[in-house]
């Protein structure tokens, strides 16, 4: 995966605040929020649900104007989050600058979580650049482990604080691309395994039926996770060397369908951002980040495996 290394562009500004309690997440994002309701700027407020609350009782009757978002839910995948919720909110204003508090990491993310959201925060730069607008990431410093709010650093150019805002010199998002892309964990469970090509595509359908239903998926989430690895390995046999092989597991919390082919997805936004509605493809991996609660993926010039998580009961 190679990922752009230059700075976002002087148009948009990519925020990292840290906090350690109410008062102080508040002293960043109700100016924050304002500010941009003032100006006249769409606001929407993306966090976990607590955090949520807190932003929204304090602003008072001035919330009414703004967008609100559970990022508990709304970005259980991180890999949805730019384009299911930022970049559906910021099309929504095509010539309006957006502010967007989006808050993507919490204490409880598991590490694989953490993997895609470090992910996520570095793609915000690349999908956002050009665009007129500000996304502002509050981080728990009270809470996060010190690896990931060093981690933060890299992925947002600018740090606000009481005093104003400030460049950050350790600004590398595309380090961070690079860092976690790195080879999945083998399955601790016992493992079920397909290969398919075109002769045989019909049968993933199939496979991955009769394992979500094993599993005991509701039947809507059976048929979201028949057409997500339905994409992929339709993609694997049109843009991949015409096959791939398909296994699926289970975990205590989850049903997991893995995809690998011979496939190179180089483009670090490749799922991330919706393409043009006059773009030739490059939708499958978005739909598969829309549909599932969480996908990780590793990918290099050897070949792409990409994994997907469906939780065993409803969110």
């Amino acid at each position: 995966m190679s990922a752009p290394a230059g700075p976002t562009s002087a148009g948009f500004r990519h925020e990292l605040a840290f906090y350690t309690d109410a008062a102080s997440l508040l002293a960043v994002t109700v100016p924050f929020v304002r500010e941009g309701l003032a100006a006249g700027d769409p606001v929407l407020v993306a966090a976990p649900g607590p955090r949520l609350a807190l932003i929204r009782a304090a602003l008072g009757a001035a919330g009414d104007g703004v967008g609100w978002a559970d990022m508990t839910d709304e970005g259980r995948n991180p890999g949805r989050i730019i384009p299911c919720l930022l970049q559906a909110f910021a099309d929504r204003h095509p010539d309006r600058p957006v502010r967007i508090i989006g808050e993507p990491v919490w204490a409880g993310r598991t590490a694989d979580e953490y993997r895609a959201c470090a992910q996520h925060e570095a793609a915000i730069n690349w999908a956002f650049a050009g665009r007129a607008g500000r996304i502002l990431c509050p981080y728990d410093a009270g809470r996060l482990d010190p690896g990931v709010l060093a981690e933060a650093r890299c992925t947002h150019p600018l740090l606000v604080g009481p005093g104003g805002s400030r460049r950050i010199a350790g600004y590398a998002p595309a380090a961070v691309t690079e860092r976690h892309n790195k080879p999945l964990s083998s399955p601790a469970e016992p493992v079920a395994l397909l290969g398919y090509d075109l002769a045989t595509l019909p049968q993933v359908r199939r496979f991955v039926a009769d394992h979500a239903r094993a599993a005991g998926l509701a039947a809507d989430r059976v048929a979201d996770l028949q057409i997500a690895v339905t994409e992929l390995a339709t993609n694997s046999v049109a843009h991949a060397g015409g096959s791939g092989t398909l296994q699926a597991w289970r975990t205590d919390r989850h049903l997991v369908c893995e995809i690998h082919d011979d496939g190179w997805l180089a483009d670090p936004l490749a799922g991330r951002l919706v393409p043009a509605q006059d773009g030739i493809g490059g939708r499958g991996l978005v739909i598969v980040h829309a549909l599932c609660d969480l996908v990780l993926l590793h990918t290099t010039a050897a070949g792409t495996t990409i994994r997907l998580h469906m939780l065993r009961e409803a969110p």
